[in-house]
Protein backbone atom coordinates (compact mmCIF):
# COMPACT_ATOMS: atom_id res chain seq x y z
CA UNK A 1 0.00 0.00 0.00
CA UNK A 2 3.01 2.41 0.54
CA UNK A 3 4.28 1.66 -2.08
CA UNK A 4 1.16 2.16 -4.25
CA UNK A 5 0.75 5.77 -2.85
CA UNK A 6 4.17 7.11 -3.53
CA UNK A 7 3.88 5.74 -7.10
CA UNK A 8 0.58 7.49 -7.14
CA UNK A 9 2.64 10.75 -5.96
CA UNK A 10 5.22 10.06 -8.60
CA UNK A 11 2.73 9.40 -11.10
CA UNK A 12 1.22 13.02 -10.58
CA UNK A 13 4.24 14.94 -10.18
CA UNK A 14 6.25 13.86 -13.14
CA UNK A 15 2.99 12.79 -15.52
CA UNK A 16 4.64 14.31 -18.33
CA UNK A 17 7.22 12.07 -17.79
CA UNK A 18 4.91 8.58 -17.88
CA UNK A 19 3.72 10.53 -21.41
CA UNK A 20 7.36 10.63 -22.81
CA UNK A 21 7.47 6.52 -22.13
CA UNK A 22 5.36 6.27 -24.83
CA UNK A 23 8.56 6.86 -27.12
CA UNK A 24 9.12 10.04 -28.37
CA UNK A 25 5.04 10.11 -29.19
CA UNK A 26 5.74 14.27 -30.96
CA UNK A 27 7.12 12.06 -34.50
CA UNK A 28 6.68 11.52 -37.92
CA UNK A 29 6.45 12.02 -41.22
CA UNK A 30 6.35 14.53 -44.58
CA UNK A 31 3.08 16.03 -45.23
CA UNK A 32 1.94 19.87 -44.81
CA UNK A 33 -1.37 20.99 -43.48
CA UNK A 34 -2.93 24.07 -42.44
CA UNK A 35 -1.46 24.78 -39.00
CA UNK A 36 -5.05 25.66 -37.82
CA UNK A 37 -6.53 21.79 -39.19
CA UNK A 38 -7.38 19.31 -36.67
CA UNK A 39 -8.81 16.32 -38.22
CA UNK A 40 -11.80 14.93 -37.41
CA UNK A 41 -12.28 12.64 -34.40
CA UNK A 42 -13.06 9.43 -36.52
CA UNK A 43 -11.43 10.60 -39.64
CA UNK A 44 -8.35 8.85 -39.95
CA UNK A 45 -4.94 10.19 -41.51
CA UNK A 46 -3.36 7.39 -42.42
CA UNK A 47 -4.02 3.74 -42.92
CA UNK A 48 -4.52 1.61 -39.76
CA UNK A 49 -2.02 -1.20 -39.77
CA UNK A 50 -3.93 -4.28 -39.86
CA UNK A 51 -2.59 -7.15 -37.33
CA UNK A 52 -0.81 -10.16 -38.51
CA UNK A 53 -2.28 -12.80 -36.40
CA UNK A 54 0.01 -15.52 -37.39
CA UNK A 55 2.83 -13.64 -34.91
CA UNK A 56 0.14 -13.14 -32.38
CA UNK A 57 -1.35 -9.74 -33.15
CA UNK A 58 -5.23 -9.30 -32.73
CA UNK A 59 -6.83 -5.77 -32.91
CA UNK A 60 -8.66 -3.98 -29.98
CA UNK A 61 -12.61 -3.28 -30.29
CA UNK A 62 -12.39 0.43 -31.77
CA UNK A 63 -8.97 0.54 -31.97
CA UNK A 64 -8.56 2.63 -35.11
CA UNK A 65 -10.92 5.18 -33.70
CA UNK A 66 -8.98 5.69 -30.30
CA UNK A 67 -5.99 6.06 -32.82
CA UNK A 68 -7.19 9.16 -33.89
CA UNK A 69 -8.89 10.13 -30.64
CA UNK A 70 -5.41 10.15 -28.88
CA UNK A 71 -3.82 11.73 -31.38
CA UNK A 72 -6.23 15.20 -31.50
CA UNK A 73 -5.98 15.21 -27.86
CA UNK A 74 -2.06 15.35 -27.68
CA UNK A 75 -2.64 18.07 -30.97
CA UNK A 76 -4.81 20.16 -29.20
CA UNK A 77 -2.41 20.21 -25.93
CA UNK A 78 0.55 21.30 -28.37
CA UNK A 79 -1.85 23.72 -30.23
CA UNK A 80 -2.22 25.35 -26.39
CA UNK A 81 0.88 24.92 -24.91
CA UNK A 82 3.37 26.65 -27.92
CA UNK A 83 3.45 29.66 -29.71
CA UNK A 84 3.99 29.50 -33.47
CA UNK A 85 8.46 28.86 -34.36
CA UNK A 86 8.71 27.68 -30.48
CA UNK A 87 7.03 24.23 -30.50
CA UNK A 88 8.80 21.16 -29.48
CA UNK A 89 7.75 17.54 -29.07
CA UNK A 90 4.74 16.45 -26.62
CA UNK A 91 7.43 13.84 -25.22
CA UNK A 92 11.41 13.67 -25.01
CA UNK A 93 11.47 17.84 -25.44
CA UNK A 94 14.89 17.92 -23.96
CA UNK A 95 17.71 16.28 -26.23
CA UNK A 96 21.05 15.95 -25.13
CA UNK A 97 22.52 15.71 -28.32
CA UNK A 98 22.67 14.65 -31.93
CA UNK A 99 25.60 12.55 -32.92
CA UNK A 100 27.09 10.96 -35.88
CA UNK A 101 27.21 7.52 -36.04
CA UNK A 102 28.26 4.16 -38.11
CA UNK A 103 26.22 1.69 -37.62
CA UNK A 104 28.19 -1.53 -38.64
CA UNK A 105 26.57 -5.12 -38.94
CA UNK A 106 28.69 -7.82 -37.87
CA UNK A 107 30.58 -9.99 -39.98
CA UNK A 108 29.27 -12.94 -39.07
CA UNK A 109 25.38 -13.48 -37.83
CA UNK A 110 22.66 -16.31 -37.79
CA UNK A 111 20.95 -16.41 -41.59
CA UNK A 112 17.74 -16.29 -39.83
CA UNK A 113 18.78 -12.84 -38.17
CA UNK A 114 20.12 -11.44 -41.39
CA UNK A 115 17.22 -9.97 -42.75
CA UNK A 116 16.13 -6.34 -43.56
CA UNK A 117 19.01 -3.89 -42.91
CA UNK A 118 21.20 -6.36 -41.10
CA UNK A 119 23.24 -7.41 -44.29
CA UNK A 120 26.60 -9.63 -42.96
CA UNK A 121 29.71 -6.39 -43.05
CA UNK A 122 27.32 -3.54 -44.13
CA UNK A 123 27.87 -0.13 -42.58
CA UNK A 124 24.94 2.59 -42.31
CA UNK A 125 25.61 6.53 -41.60
CA UNK A 126 23.24 7.14 -38.51
CA UNK A 127 22.02 9.74 -36.68
CA UNK A 128 21.31 9.23 -32.57
CA UNK A 129 19.59 11.61 -30.49
CA UNK A 130 19.76 10.65 -26.60
CA UNK A 131 16.82 12.45 -24.97
CA UNK A 132 14.75 12.81 -21.31
CA UNK A 133 11.25 11.48 -21.40
CA UNK A 134 9.56 14.40 -19.41
CA UNK A 135 7.07 16.58 -21.53
CA UNK A 136 9.27 19.45 -19.78
CA UNK A 137 11.75 20.56 -21.60
CA UNK A 138 13.73 22.52 -18.60
CA UNK A 139 13.24 19.92 -16.39
CA UNK A 140 16.79 19.24 -14.25
CA UNK A 141 18.44 16.07 -15.58
CA UNK A 142 19.19 14.82 -12.14
CA UNK A 143 15.85 14.01 -11.56
CA UNK A 144 14.02 10.68 -12.10
CA UNK A 145 13.10 10.39 -15.60
CA UNK A 146 12.50 8.23 -19.02
CA UNK A 147 15.73 8.42 -21.21
CA UNK A 148 15.61 8.05 -24.38
CA UNK A 149 17.91 6.63 -27.94
CA UNK A 150 16.35 7.30 -31.30
CA UNK A 151 18.53 5.89 -34.27
CA UNK A 152 17.67 6.73 -37.48
CA UNK A 153 19.94 4.63 -39.99
CA UNK A 154 20.91 6.40 -43.69
CA UNK A 155 21.26 4.97 -47.12
CA UNK A 156 18.38 2.33 -46.66
CA UNK A 157 17.20 1.35 -50.23
CA UNK A 158 13.43 0.08 -50.61
CA UNK A 159 9.97 1.25 -49.67
CA UNK A 160 8.66 1.85 -46.47
CA UNK A 161 6.06 1.20 -44.23
CA UNK A 162 5.05 4.87 -43.56
CA UNK A 163 2.41 6.13 -46.72
CA UNK A 164 3.47 9.93 -46.68
CA UNK A 165 7.63 8.80 -46.49
CA UNK A 166 7.25 5.42 -48.73
CA UNK A 167 10.00 6.51 -50.32
CA UNK A 168 12.62 7.91 -47.81
CA UNK A 169 16.18 6.21 -47.09
CA UNK A 170 16.05 6.28 -43.41
CA UNK A 171 15.08 3.33 -41.00
CA UNK A 172 14.39 4.53 -37.33
CA UNK A 173 14.56 2.47 -34.14
CA UNK A 174 12.94 4.20 -30.71
CA UNK A 175 14.54 2.65 -27.80
CA UNK A 176 13.60 3.23 -23.83
CA UNK A 177 16.22 2.72 -20.78
CA UNK A 178 13.31 0.27 -19.14
CA UNK A 179 12.07 -2.99 -21.13
CA UNK A 180 8.66 -2.31 -20.51
CA UNK A 181 5.31 0.23 -21.17
CA UNK A 182 3.07 1.32 -18.61
CA UNK A 183 0.14 1.32 -20.83
CA UNK A 184 -1.17 -1.88 -22.04
CA UNK A 185 -4.48 -1.10 -24.21
CA UNK A 186 -5.23 1.99 -25.74
CA UNK A 187 -8.74 2.52 -23.86
CA UNK A 188 -6.10 3.00 -20.93
CA UNK A 189 -3.37 5.05 -22.91
CA UNK A 190 -6.64 7.48 -24.14
CA UNK A 191 -7.84 8.48 -20.54
CA UNK A 192 -3.86 8.48 -19.25
CA UNK A 193 -3.53 11.08 -22.26
CA UNK A 194 -6.61 13.11 -21.92
CA UNK A 195 -6.25 13.42 -17.60
CA UNK A 196 -2.58 14.44 -18.42
CA UNK A 197 -3.26 17.03 -20.68
CA UNK A 198 -6.41 18.97 -19.44
CA UNK A 199 -7.79 16.74 -17.10
CA UNK A 200 -7.80 19.35 -14.06
CA UNK A 201 -6.55 18.42 -10.84
CA UNK A 202 -9.08 15.95 -10.08
CA UNK A 203 -8.25 14.49 -13.81
CA UNK A 204 -4.73 13.94 -12.65
CA UNK A 205 -5.27 12.88 -9.45
CA UNK A 206 -7.37 9.84 -10.85
CA UNK A 207 -4.26 9.02 -13.39
CA UNK A 208 -3.40 6.07 -11.31
CA UNK A 209 -6.75 4.20 -12.10
CA UNK A 210 -6.60 5.00 -15.29
CA UNK A 211 -3.60 2.81 -15.85
CA UNK A 212 -4.00 0.44 -12.84
CA UNK A 213 -2.10 -1.47 -10.48
CA UNK A 214 0.25 -2.79 -12.80
CA UNK A 215 0.77 0.02 -15.27
CA UNK A 216 0.79 2.72 -12.50
CA UNK A 217 4.31 0.66 -10.76
CA UNK A 218 5.83 -0.02 -14.29
CA UNK A 219 5.32 4.19 -14.87
CA UNK A 220 6.99 4.35 -11.62
CA UNK A 221 10.05 2.47 -12.25
CA UNK A 222 10.63 3.93 -15.91
CA UNK A 223 10.33 7.49 -14.56
CA UNK A 224 12.52 7.38 -11.71
CA UNK A 225 15.26 6.56 -13.27
CA UNK A 226 18.83 8.65 -12.83
CA UNK A 227 21.94 8.01 -15.35
CA UNK A 228 25.03 8.92 -15.45
CA UNK A 229 25.52 9.81 -19.25
CA UNK A 230 23.34 8.94 -22.04
CA UNK A 231 26.50 6.61 -23.57
CA UNK A 232 26.29 4.19 -20.15
CA UNK A 233 22.89 3.30 -20.80
CA UNK A 234 20.78 0.80 -21.90
CA UNK A 235 18.03 0.77 -23.70
CA UNK A 236 15.29 -1.32 -24.86
CA UNK A 237 12.49 -1.35 -27.46
CA UNK A 238 9.51 -2.05 -24.83
CA UNK A 239 7.42 -3.38 -27.98
CA UNK A 240 8.67 -6.35 -30.56
CA UNK A 241 9.22 -5.84 -34.32
CA UNK A 242 9.23 -8.06 -37.12
CA UNK A 243 12.20 -9.69 -38.28
CA UNK A 244 12.25 -10.91 -41.91
CA UNK A 245 9.35 -11.11 -44.77
CA UNK A 246 6.92 -14.49 -45.70
CA UNK A 247 7.10 -17.56 -43.70
CA UNK A 248 10.39 -16.62 -42.12
CA UNK A 249 9.51 -13.50 -40.22
CA UNK A 250 9.41 -13.89 -36.31
CA UNK A 251 8.79 -11.23 -33.52
CA UNK A 252 11.42 -9.58 -31.88
CA UNK A 253 12.70 -7.16 -29.52
CA UNK A 254 15.77 -5.03 -30.23
CA UNK A 255 18.32 -3.59 -27.67
CA UNK A 256 21.31 -1.47 -27.00
CA UNK A 257 23.72 -1.09 -24.96
CA UNK A 258 27.21 -0.03 -24.08
CA UNK A 259 30.40 -1.45 -25.65
CA UNK A 260 31.88 -1.76 -22.77
CA UNK A 261 31.14 -2.85 -18.84
CA UNK A 262 32.84 0.22 -17.32
CA UNK A 263 29.80 2.53 -15.33
CA UNK A 264 30.43 6.50 -14.67
CA UNK A 265 28.98 8.03 -11.44
CA UNK A 266 26.66 10.44 -10.60
CA UNK A 267 27.82 13.47 -9.98
CA UNK A 268 26.88 14.95 -6.54
CA UNK A 269 25.61 17.73 -7.67
CA UNK A 270 24.90 17.93 -10.78
CA UNK A 271 24.47 20.63 -13.04
CA UNK A 272 21.39 21.53 -14.57
CA UNK A 273 21.85 20.36 -18.05
CA UNK A 274 24.70 17.51 -16.72
CA UNK A 275 23.39 14.78 -19.58
CA UNK A 276 24.14 16.53 -22.28
CA UNK A 277 27.44 18.03 -20.55
CA UNK A 278 28.97 14.47 -20.05
CA UNK A 279 28.15 13.63 -23.38
CA UNK A 280 29.89 16.42 -24.84
CA UNK A 281 32.60 15.73 -22.59
CA UNK A 282 32.91 12.05 -23.93
CA UNK A 283 32.86 12.62 -27.45
CA UNK A 284 35.52 15.67 -27.29
CA UNK A 285 38.06 12.91 -25.67
CA UNK A 286 37.14 9.88 -27.10
CA UNK A 287 35.46 7.48 -29.26
CA UNK A 288 31.95 5.91 -28.08
CA UNK A 289 30.60 2.37 -28.78
CA UNK A 290 27.10 0.90 -28.33
CA UNK A 291 25.80 -3.05 -29.20
CA UNK A 292 22.66 -3.57 -31.13
CA UNK A 293 21.17 -6.24 -29.88
CA UNK A 294 18.20 -8.26 -31.10
CA UNK A 295 15.78 -10.83 -29.13
CA UNK A 296 13.55 -13.04 -30.87
CA UNK A 297 10.46 -14.50 -29.21
CA UNK A 298 10.81 -18.05 -28.39
CA UNK A 299 7.21 -19.11 -27.12
CA UNK A 300 3.80 -18.07 -27.11
CA UNK A 301 3.68 -16.70 -23.94
CA UNK A 302 5.75 -13.85 -24.59
CA UNK A 303 2.88 -11.52 -25.56
CA UNK A 304 2.99 -9.34 -28.59
CA UNK A 305 0.04 -7.46 -28.04
CA UNK A 306 0.75 -6.66 -24.28
CA UNK A 307 3.37 -4.38 -23.82
CA UNK A 308 3.99 -4.90 -19.74
CA UNK A 309 5.21 -8.50 -20.04
CA UNK A 310 8.56 -8.17 -20.15
CA UNK A 311 10.40 -11.23 -22.28
CA UNK A 312 12.75 -12.77 -20.05
CA UNK A 313 16.35 -12.49 -21.14
CA UNK A 314 16.90 -16.09 -19.66
CA UNK A 315 13.79 -17.54 -21.95
CA UNK A 316 14.67 -15.53 -24.75
CA UNK A 317 18.41 -14.52 -24.96
CA UNK A 318 19.40 -11.36 -26.83
CA UNK A 319 22.13 -11.42 -29.80
CA UNK A 320 24.09 -9.18 -31.17
CA UNK A 321 23.65 -7.72 -34.86
CA UNK A 322 26.06 -4.84 -35.26
CA UNK A 323 28.02 -1.64 -33.53
CA UNK A 324 27.00 1.34 -33.37
CA UNK A 325 30.23 3.37 -33.67
CA UNK A 326 30.25 7.22 -32.28
CA UNK A 327 33.66 8.53 -33.44
CA UNK A 328 35.05 12.20 -31.51
CA UNK A 329 32.70 14.74 -32.48
CA UNK A 330 31.51 18.46 -31.42
CA UNK A 331 28.01 18.57 -31.67
CA UNK A 332 26.55 21.29 -29.47
CA UNK A 333 26.39 23.73 -31.86
CA UNK A 334 23.67 26.05 -33.07
CA UNK A 335 23.67 23.99 -36.53
CA UNK A 336 23.17 20.62 -35.58
CA UNK A 337 21.10 21.42 -32.66
CA UNK A 338 18.04 22.97 -35.12
CA UNK A 339 18.96 19.94 -37.21
CA UNK A 340 17.78 17.61 -34.66
CA UNK A 341 14.80 19.61 -33.39
CA UNK A 342 13.53 19.01 -36.69
CA UNK A 343 14.25 15.33 -36.85
CA UNK A 344 11.27 13.71 -36.85
CA UNK A 345 11.28 9.33 -35.50
CA UNK A 346 8.88 6.91 -35.88
CA UNK A 347 8.75 2.41 -36.02
CA UNK A 348 7.34 3.11 -39.29
CA UNK A 349 10.45 4.50 -41.22
CA UNK A 350 10.82 1.33 -41.48
CA UNK A 351 11.38 -1.70 -44.22
CA UNK A 352 8.77 -4.50 -44.19
CA UNK A 353 11.40 -6.87 -42.55
CA UNK A 354 11.18 -4.77 -39.64
CA UNK A 355 7.45 -4.05 -39.09
CA UNK A 356 6.46 -2.52 -36.26
CA UNK A 357 3.95 -5.46 -34.22
CA UNK A 358 1.31 -4.83 -31.77
CA UNK A 359 -0.97 -2.39 -30.21
CA UNK A 360 1.55 0.02 -29.37
CA UNK A 361 3.33 0.25 -32.54
CA UNK A 362 -0.34 0.02 -34.01
CA UNK A 363 -1.04 3.57 -32.00
CA UNK A 364 2.54 5.30 -33.04
CA UNK A 365 1.43 5.01 -36.13
CA UNK A 366 -1.02 7.65 -35.99
CA UNK A 367 -0.26 9.82 -33.70
CA UNK A 368 3.46 10.18 -34.48
CA UNK A 369 2.53 11.27 -37.80
CA UNK A 370 -0.33 13.50 -36.69
CA UNK A 371 2.05 15.16 -34.07
CA UNK A 372 5.21 15.79 -36.45
CA UNK A 373 3.17 17.58 -38.95
CA UNK A 374 1.62 19.80 -36.05
CA UNK A 375 5.02 20.31 -34.84
CA UNK A 376 6.68 21.18 -38.24
CA UNK A 377 3.75 23.65 -39.19
CA UNK A 378 3.71 25.70 -35.89
CA UNK A 379 7.64 26.11 -36.65
CA UNK A 380 6.79 26.58 -40.53
CA UNK A 381 9.39 24.32 -40.54
CA UNK A 382 9.96 22.15 -43.74
CA UNK A 383 9.45 17.99 -43.46
CA UNK A 384 11.58 15.44 -44.64
CA UNK A 385 13.84 13.06 -44.10
CA UNK A 386 17.78 13.86 -44.32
Amino acid sequence: MIRSLRSTRTVLKHRASLAGAAAAIITGGSLMHSPNAIAAEGEPTQSHPAADTELGEALYPGEELLAERIATVIDKSIREKYRSGDARRDAHPKAHGCVKATLHVDEQIPDNLAQGIFIPGKSYQSWLRFSNGSQDPTRADGKGDARGMAIKVMGVEGAKLLESDSRATTQDFILINHPVFFANDPKRYLAFIEKSTDGGFFGKATIPFSLGLRGTLIAFETTRSKISNPLSARYWSMVPYQLGVGPRRKAVKFSARPCSIETETIPKNPAHDYLRDALRSTLQSRDACMELLVQPRTSESMSVENPQIEWKEAQAPFYKLASILIPRQEFDTDEQNRFCENLSFTPWHALPEHRPLGVTNRLRKIIYERISQVRHELNSAERREP
